[in-house]
């Protein structure tokens, strides 16, 4: 009994040690200044409380503390419970060392470490020793060479792991261009946790803002014109729909060439439709969700409502529409992402400066592989439509409805061009070749993807005016849902018809 009392306190006292518990205390504080001049109010929106942080088991909780020194005088920014970071490690105290920065932060581990937090900064210099005259000269005649040495190492390093870990620091929204900063972000804290995308763009990272994970997109300096276009396309009115990805926020970081420009979206887990479809094989509802739900918010991205709640919403082409632009919420409705090539159009005013040939050559359409496009605003939004039409296709090729084997996922034209097509490899398959991915056999016996079938067919039409609308594609999706009823059992289509059963205003049939 003795030897099992010693384990267990050995156990616990090493888990104290560890700083690994599963729950901690921290005070809790958020400065938020009130309007009112009553004090009793202020009083209550700026009142300390003692908060319960949890966390995952293989994770430390700390606590930390954000202040302000104005003329002398503390202010309070924020107390509360902070994610797992090595800086916060075995601190008993909230100590802030660093000298004299803008704004204080200070973490710590222990129960209620945060209520009290200290500035003492670390002014401690070791003291000097003479040394003979031979090696004095050596040390004035390397340490040069050597700090130039270590400089351009430590480049050389920032630049190949480009800032893998931001210090946790309040973030205040800078003017990203002619607009105004959003106010949501205000100063609130954002740590950047992993790298999840990156591409010809920049990358994309998984963050968190304050409890709330969010997506963070970085462009470098260079791609300017690609982060502007899709922060202005989404601040437009309108622009809030759960079929098109949330926007939270812009900013600018840093200064000159090592600026980097910053887009804060919501973060869906699941990711982009491309790597859903690589990972997993689709249920007949499963693809009904998200065709449905994708060609909804593309039907509303095209649509041109003077009478919008938020103030006139302009008809947008998207002009990069494909599976790696459309990411997946947690129960597989989709949202349309990634507008940097996106063009508006409102009366009486010029799209801009508009290259035909722009978006993956994968996704072209033949008129835009044949760079012969119509520059008005249906001609665009057919472009989006043949697009459409080929990720339906990836869609169905990944689906066990159809009774026949399900290939491994391939990207549209793979088979026939490989995985890195030139532009003339695509001219020569889509437009000389009049090529298009194969529908099997198999699909035309499934009532519903038979359905599927003829709207690809239609989507992707060589002739661009013969191609159907966003909208058409949407009431396609609900007529396949009806065919099928019949025959899919019941509980595959509750998912469905709770999306499905829904009062739509009508859409053409085609643009």
């Amino acid at each position: 009994l003795s030897c099992l009392l010693l384990l267990h306190l050995s156990v616990c006292s090493s888990g104290a040690i560890l700083g690994r518990s599963e729950t901690q205390k921290c005070v809790h504080y958020n400065y938020s200044p009130s309007s009112s001049s009553s004090s009793a109010l202020e009083g209550r929106e700026n009142a300390s409380t003692v908060v319960t942080c949890s966390g995952e088991k293989d994770k430390r909780l700390h606590c930390f503390a954000t202040w302000k020194n104005i003329s002398g005088a503390v202010h309070v920014v924020k107390q509360g419970c902070w994610l797992d970071d090595v800086n916060c490690y075995d601190r008993s105290e909230c100590v802030e060392r660093k000298d004299a920065p803008e704004v204080f932060f200070c973490c710590c581990e222990g129960s209620l470490c945060n209520s009290r937090f200290f500035y003492s900064p670390d002014t401690t210099k070791k003291p000097r020793t003479e040394g003979p005259p031979v090696l004095t000269t050596l040390t004035y005649s390397l340490v040069p060479i050597m700090a130039v040495t270590a400089i351009v190492l430590l480049s050389f390093w920032m630049y190949r792991h480009h800032k893998l870990a931001y210090p946790p620091v309040l973030v205040p929204t800078q003017d990203p261009g002619p607009l105004p900063p959003s106010p949501v972000l205000g100063q609130k804290p954002l740590q950047l946790l992993e790298v999840k995308a990156r591409g010809h763009f920049g990358c994309v990272w998984k963050a968190r803002l304050l409890s709330e994970h969010v997506a963070v997109k970085i462009f470098p300096i260079q791609n300017k014109q690609s982060w502007q276009n899709e922060y202005e396309i989404y601040s437009l009115n309108g622009m809030r729909h759960e079929n098109l990805l949330q926007f939270i926020g812009a900013e600018k970081r840093g200064s000159n060439m090592d600026m980097e420009l910053w887009l804060i979206t919501a973060y869906h887990e699941k990711g982009s439709l491309t790597d859903y479809l690589k990972a997993s094989v689709l249920s007949w509802s499963d693809l009904c969700l998200i065709a449905q739900s994708m060609s909804r918010g593309l039907a509303y991205l095209h649509e041109d409502i003077p009478g919008h709640k938020d103030g006139h919403k302009p008809a947008i082409a998207h002009r990069d529409f494909k599976s790696k632009n459309i990411l997946l919420k947690t129960n597989l409705t989709a949202c349309i992402a990634d507008f940097g090539l996106a063009l508006r159009f409102e009366a009486g005013r010029s799209p801009g400066d508009t290259h035909g040939q722009v978006g993956t050559r994968r996704y072209m359409a033949p008129e835009v592989l044949e760079g012969a496009i119509n520059f008005q605003r249906d001609a665009f939004l057919r472009i989006d439509m043949y697009a459409v039409g080929l990720v339906l296709w990836e869609l169905a090729s990944r689906c066990k409805a159809a009774d026949g084997p399900v290939d491994e996922y391939m990207l549209p034209f793979e088979e026939e061009v490989g995985q890195h097509p030139s532009l003339e490899d695509m001219q020569e398959v889509v437009v000389h070749k009049k090529l298009r991915p194969t529908l099997r056999e198999c699909w035309q016996k499934h009532a519903g993807l038979a359905v599927l079938c003829e709207t690809i067919e239609e989507c992707w039409d060589h002739e661009a005016e013969a191609r159907l609308s966003a909208g058409c594609v949407e009431e396609r999706v609900v007529q396949m849902q009806r065919q099928t009823s019949i025959t899919v059992p019941e509980e595959m289509i509750t998912v469905v018809t709770m999306v499905t059963n829904m009062d739509y205003p009508p859409k053409e049939s085609s643009l």
